[in-house]
């Protein structure tokens, strides 16, 4: 598998948390949260961090319901991912988020904002699930 550059999106309303990674070292680490206003902030914020990083595909948290149903935050999350394939033509995955903030949460131990702590989360759930040939161990 070629070394690949990704980002993660813990997508909310509000609030977006932005994690980083590479499929060579297979480790995500919180990168910022974007708190845009308006819908031109939130995409001209986007397109500043895929410049920047130059991912080879990105990853968004999927809101599943307890018992792994979609939900109603379910459709806006996918068609986040959808805007950014369409928008920017990067390759979007979606991955179940359930309980990745409080897993951020116990990771933070405090009350801090979690959001780019959930995409990290998030994305090392992605990176976990990759087939286990190829990896560099220290």
């Amino acid at each position: 598998m070629p070394e690949e550059t990704l980002l993660a999106f813990d997508y909310g309303l509000k609030k977006i948390g932005v994690a980083v990674g590479n499929t060579l070292t297979r480790q995500a680490r919180p990168l910022k949260i974007l708190v845009p206003v308006t819908r031109e902030q939130r995409f001209e914020a986007i397109a500043a961090l895929l410049g920047e990083w130059q991912p080879d595909r990105v990853v968004v948290g999927l809101p599943l319901a307890v018992d792994g149903g979609e939900q109603y935050h379910s459709l806006r999350c996918r068609r986040f991912a959808n805007q950014l394939r369409g928008r920017f033509g990067v390759a979007a995955e979606l991955v179940d988020e359930r309980g990745s903030s409080i897993e951020a949460q116990l990771a933070l131990g405090n009350n801090e904002a979690d959001d780019a702590m959930a995409a990290a989360i998030i994305l090392q759930r992605y990176f976990d699930a990759l087939p286990k040939g190829n990896i560099i161990t220290p």
